[in-house]
Order: structure tokens, then sequence, then C-alpha cells
């Protein structure tokens, strides 16, 4: 068992220090300084192993957090990612990229500053790689079954790893040149380095996936191609339909979403020649006063990588209030907490603005060169300008970070015949199957825009689901039931 007096010894939450911001703008590597074991160690001392552990609550993907927590105070490494496995295919991405909705549910939070789970996690498997203890592991015999998952993101590849471990034959589609869905091109270096994600590919490849990368499934292969070469399908292409802003001006050169910019400065670390004769890509920031519509972890990205290509300046708008600098009181413990959070992108620089709404693009010969703007207030669930509070503020690029509204209507979409909420996402039942027999959905395209820890839970789900579909009964974990709200 734990320590039962662990939280008392260490009183004090411990994280990994960040670089210092002019030495990593300097670069696109991760951000964090290597952490101390012996200190790890420590801070898993804190975990309680409380009767009821709550962080599971928190935890879509059912993580053992006290049991290996335990493991790592107690020094035994590979049991604890041999616990760590067992319900999460790919700790290596949940430890950098999800906002742990487990740490706002530590029982010890509700007093103290909560266990440092996520760096744990990340701790246990990066020194599992760098033992050679995460291996392939192909399945022991064949089914004979072949199952088609349409899209590379987080909840495609766990759904792709758990069916292919079962004896499936399966097979990734991805329409982008390369594997990762936003891991790969959404995701930037300095927040996750690719090197992560292609050593996961390698063991997937090694385990027998197969992976098929510039293929558009409804276009380059038809609806009625798929269903035929397969026993199954797994739909996974996220929610990319992403939110605009129409107002005037918006047809304006300079103004650009997110996803048009954030894949352009990935292609660039990839070694793409995708830079122009002044040695930028196609969309950069050098040299220019940037605006970032969106307070969310989406312009974050945006904000670290406009530091890094080198902005003149950089305003980021917030349409929402300023939230407290501690947990609001409507999001009490054991929820993820509403508060104030500066992100690492944050610390680097720009002047982060709430409460602001912009109506107008300006522009000049064609191109955006200030926006107007106004302050707002939230009144009975509604925002209402406040007079006399108009600005201009001027801008070279502006970058659309609002977030996403659902999958793209597709031609697969149509041409398969799935039902959609009225929500826009592909209807599912309670295994995950679509309105078609056969045909399953996923991660995002189901449940709306959500985070990558409920994307991997959905993909080991759906897996599951088709499992049962093609062999009568199945022995792989359903961690979760399927809902179209997103949650956090």
């Amino acid at each position: 068992m734990a320590d039962p007096k662990g939280f008392l010894k260490y009183t004090r939450r411990v994280t990994p220090k960040r670089r210092p911001v002019e030495l990593r703008l300097r670069d696109w590597k991760e951000v964090y300084e290597d952490f101390s074991h012996e200190t790890l160690r420590e801070q898993a001392t804190r975990c309680m192993d409380c009767g009821i552990p709550f962080c599971h609550n928190g935890c879509p993907l059912g993580n053992l957090i006290p049991e290996w927590n335990n493991l790592v105070r107690l020094g035994r490494w590979r049991e604890a990612i041999e616990r760590l496995h067992a319900t999460n295919n790919f700790p290596d991405f949940t430890g950098r990229l999800c906002p742990a909705p487990c740490e706002s549910s530590c029982v010890l939070g509700i007093n103290q500053d909560p266990v440092t789970i996520k760096q744990i996690e990340l701790e246990i498997i990066d020194k599992a790689f760098d033992e050679g203890w995460v291996v392939p592991l192909p399945p022991e015999r064949l089914t004979g079954k072949t199952v088609a998952v349409v899209g590379s993101g987080p909840a495609g590849l766990a759904a792709a790893q758990q069916l292919t471990r079962s004896g499936h034959r399966v097979t990734v589609f991805e329409r982008a040149d390369r594997i990762g869905g936003l891991l790969r091109y959404g995701i930037p270096e300095f927040k996750m380095e690719k090197r992560h994600l292609n050593r996961r590919l390698d063991q997937m490849k090694a385990e027998g996936t197969e992976f098929r990368t510039n293929v558009n499934v409804g276009v380059d292969i038809t609806a009625d191609q798929l269903r035929a070469d397969f026993d199954a399908v797994v739909l996974a292409g996220g929610a990319t339909a992403w939110r605009d802003l129409p107002i005037p001006g918006r047809e304006l050169d300079g103004i650009h979403q997110a996803m048009e910019f954030l894949p352009l400065a990935n292609r660039v670390q990839e070694g793409d020649d995708i830079v122009g004769p002044d040695g930028e890509p196609p969309i950069t920031a050098k040299g220019k006063r940037v605006i970032i519509i969106g307070g969310g972890d989406t312009g974050a990205d945006c904000l670290g990588t406009v530091h890094r290509q080198g902005a003149l300046s950089v305003h980021q708008f917030e349409i929402m209030p300023r939230p407290p600098d501690t947990r609001a009181e409507s999001t009490p413990w054991p929820m993820y907490e509403l508060m104030f959070r500066v992100s690492a992108a944050h610390e680097e620089g720009g002047e982060r603005m709430f409460s602001v709404n912009t109506e107008e693009f300006i522009g000049r010969d064609g191109h955006v060169t200030a926006l107007k703007v106004h302050e707002v207030t939230m009144v009975d669930g509604k925002f209402v300008r406040t007079e006399g509070s108009d600005f201009e503020i001027e801008a070279d690029l502006v970058l659309l970070a609002m977030g996403f509204v659902g999958p793209e209507r597709s031609e697969l979409l149509a041409d398969l015949g799935v039902e959609l909420t009225e929500r826009g996402n592909v209807a599912r039942g309670d295994d995950f199957e679509t309105s078609v027999p056969g045909v399953y959905v996923a991660g995002d395209m189901g449940r709306g825009q959500s985070l990558i820890v409920w994307a991997i839970a959905e993909g080991r789900a759906a897996a599951a689901g088709v499992d049962r579909y093609l062999m009568g009964r199945s022995a792989l974990p359903a961690p979760i039931k399927p809902t179209t709200a997103p949650q956090r």
C-alpha cells in the first residue's frame, strides 16, 4: 500500500521547470527541463491511495493511478509501465498533451495542491522507452477479419492498435501525407516533439498495423469499396470543421484559420521544402503584428508558434471574461476547475485580452490592416456590448482559433448514409456502432471537440465493439460508454 503519511512528509507540489524563455524561443524543442527521478518518487509518495480515488472519476481511461504512483515510489518502474499500459495505449501523448482532469479530481486537492499525476505518467513511459521495455506486441494468431480505420489521430490509432493486437488485419487511412492527424500537424513541436509519435508508429507497424497515407476515403476510395474490402470500419476523422468568423472584411488576405497556419510550421520542422525565397513558410508571423482570436489551447499553440517565428507584436483575444486566479465556485472539487492558467506560450510574451469581441476586419489594398473591436459583458448568458468600449487595433496577420463545430460533411459520411446528431456529429449506439451495421465511430467525429484522453478512451471502447461484432464476443476493455456531449 502507499505511504499513509506521504502527503504529510512532502506537502509541496513540484513540477518540472521550463527552459528559460530567451533560450527556448531560439528552437522548437519541448520547453521542459529534465525532472529528477528522486524528486518524482517524492511526488509519487504524496498519493494517499485513498479509499475512493476520485482521480479515477476524472480520467475516462480508468487509469490505475494510485497503483502506478505507489510503484514509482518504490522504484518498481517496470511494473509501473505495465499498469499504465493496461489502460492507456499512448501515455507518451497524454503525459504531454492532456490537461490532466485526473489532477483536478485528486482527493489531496481538497486542501493541498494535487499530486503531480501527469508528470509521473510521463516519466514512467519515457523511462520505459529508454530502458527498451516498450516493444511490439503482435497477436498470437490472426482472425482472418479485416478492419479499416479512417483517420490517424489518437482515437484512430488507439482503435487500430487494440484491434491489431486482437488478431484482426487493420489498415489505417490518412488523407494527409503523414500519419498522426492533429498529433502530427496540429500540435507544435515545442509541445510534443514528433519523435515520440514516430516511435509509437514504429511499434504499431511492427505489430502488423498497415498505414496508408494520401488517401481521401470517400474520394480516392468510395464508401462502397471500403465496405466491400473490409469486414468493419471505424470512423475516426475528428471534428475538423473549424468555426469561422463571418464578419465584414473576412475576405481580406492575412486572415487565416489556426489549422491553416499550424500545419505549415510543423511541416518546416519535418523538413518539407515549403519555404519561400525569404526562408519563411507561406503563412508566417515574422515581423508582423499578430492578433489571435481564441483563448484556448489552439490559440496558445498559435501564440508559441508566432513567438518562434519572430512576430513583432502579439495580442490574443478571448470573448469570455478573465477566469479567477483560483478554482471558480462554479466548478467545485472534483470538477475540472475553471481558473486562470498561464501556459508556456503565454509565459513567452504577448498580451491577453478578455471580454473582447471583434466586429469588423479593416483592410487596405485587399490585405488586413486592423480590427474594429469592442468589449462585452455577460448578461443572462448572453454577450452584451459595453457602451463606449470601442477601439481599433492594428494587425498584419489574424489567426482564428475559435475551435471546431464537428466533422466535415464529407462524401464518405454522405455515401455511407450514417445518421447525424442535432449537433452534426456522427450518431452511435452503446457499442459505438453507427446507424450502419459494421460501421463504428470514435473520438471527436462522434463526440464533438474534446480532449486527447477522451479520444484514446473512445478508440479503445470502439475497438471492443468492433471485436464483438466480428467475433461474437470480446475480451478488449471498453472504459466508457458513448456520449455526444463534449466533457472535460
